[in-house]
């Protein structure tokens, strides 16, 4: 009889997570998430706060325009999308369209 064995998965290693704030969800599945870095100038030593902006994959449509989010690596699904929407941390401000205050 041959003997059975259990495939061992081979984890993909830790995938990287980001927390950042939306600050565009106009496109469909689609949103930019801008997240903040701080990092020290070379010759100065001040420290510097440095932006990006990715764009992330949003099955559903959750995530509005304010909120902040956890978004982590994935493989390429699009020609810029390299990331994925993991969850809504925290909403932002609901956006009054027309209304002033």
């Amino acid at each position: 009889m041959a003997k059975v064995t259990q495939k061992q998965e081979h984890p993909r290693g830790r995938m990287q997570e980001v927390v950042g704030e939306v600050v565009s969800n106009k496109m469909d599945k689609t949103i930019s998430v801008k997240i903040f870095r701080r990092v020290r100038h070379p010759k100065y030593g001040k420290f510097m706060k440095k932006t990006s902006v990715f764009k992330a994959h949003d099955e559903k449509n959750e995530a509005k325009r304010g909120d902040t989010v956890r978004i982590e690596m994935c493989r390429p699904l699009s020609r810029t999308k390299r990331w994925r929407l993991t969850e809504v941390v925290a909403r932002g401000q609901a956006e009054l369209e027309g209304v002033q205050v």
